[in-house]
């Protein structure tokens, strides 16, 4: 029953509240910390919550395998969550080392375009994180592809294949962002979708890895929503690239991970109109609302930044309910 899964969504919660509270003071000290721009006096707020989040992943998940090894004497499937968190570990630590060089350097030089990795370094550097998913021999190599019907990619699934979706999908969910908790609640939404399709579909695997990430979610969102006490940073939006292509891999979920994706495909589709230079951010006017600074739309926020009468909390509600629409048709289709 899906029930089962509530212990797991309940410890991976508390473990990351916890986690989140400590790390907003450590980051704060440590001057690791982002300008809030659409607030009046445009705060600096600790950034790089996608630490507490692996943090809560990989404790719950790790209890998790207690559990199956100490208690119900079930190793089935164990090499594979080891794997599955390697990698959301590994892909967090390029995100934060982006937060670190970046951040830091909005501190130093009081710049916000000074500092991080460069464009090329971040897929590079993900390139690692998809060794774990690779060498498990993880998932089907056959896979439904339109037009063309079920091919199999023998060798190539995990050579290839693995390797670019891992690298691909940290770096689609880093193209949407810059609002209070548009990246962790969307995150809640395809997560716990994803997670309770796995169930049904009778994936306990990606099951257990949807709902630790969905209860993470959960309590770092608390903090993320507006107004903002930690900002999510690169860290996040690569772990959740991380547990996206581990959910599809472990799962044999491709198909539902690529629908519940739809979002960030339009997002790379309208960035691409901007030739990739224009921001997703907005301006707050006098009445605290947040308008486009652009005539045309580059991003799926300016859909509703356009118009200037909706606030930044509005906004990311609204683009919450378009990622619940599209992960939605995995039942479906």
């Amino acid at each position: 029953m899906a029930l089962g899964y509530i212990p797991l969504i309940i410890i991976s919660f508390a473990l990351t509240f916890l986690a989140t509270m400590t790390f907003i003071r450590f980051l704060r000290r440590a001057g690791v910390v982002g300008t809030d721009v659409h607030k009046p006096n445009k705060p600096l707020i600790p950034c790089s919550a996608g630490i507490p989040v692996a943090i809560g992943i990989f404790l719950s998940l790790m209890l998790y395998v207690f559990f199956k090894i100490f208690v119900v004497n079930d190793p089935t499937n164990i090499i594979l969550i080891f794997a599955a968190v390697t990698t959301i570990l590994l892909i967090t630590f390029t995100g934060f080392l982006d937060d670190l060089l970046h951040y830091r350097s909005n501190i130093i030089n009081g710049d916000n375009r000074t500092g991080g990795l460069k464009r090329w370094q971040k897929p590079l550097l993900t390139i690692p994180a998809a060794i774990p998913l690779m060498v498990i021999a993880a998932g089907t190599t056959t896979m439904a592809v339109p037009f063309l019907g079920d091919v199999n990619f023998g060798i190539l699934y995990p050579l290839l294949l693995i390797p670019m979706g891992v690298v691909g999908a940290a770096n689609m969910v880093n193209l949407l962002g810059g609002l209070n908790g548009i990246e962790s609640g969307m995150g809640i939404v395809y997560t716990g979708m994803l997670g309770l399709y796995a169930w049904y579909a009778g994936s306990s695997l990606a099951a257990v890895i949807a709902f630790a990430a969905f209860g993470s979610l959960l309590a770092v969102f608390y903090f993320n929503k507006y107004p903002a006490k930690i900002l999510p940073g690169d860290s996040i939006q690569y772990l959740l690239g991380a547990v996206l292509i581990s959910i599809a891999v472990l799962g044999n979920m491709e198909k539902a991970v690529v629908i519940a994706s739809i979002p960030f495909f339009i997002e790379l589709i309208l960035k691409l109109r901007g030739k990739l230079n224009k921001e997703t951010l907005g301006i707050l006017t006098k009445d605290g609302k947040i308008k486009s600074k652009y005539d045309k739309i580059y991003s799926i926020p300016h859909i509703f930044m356009r118009p200037g009468k909706f606030t930044e909390k509005q906004i990311v509600l609204f683009v919450m309910l378009i990622e619940l629409g599209f992960a939605s048709l995995i039942w479906f289709v």
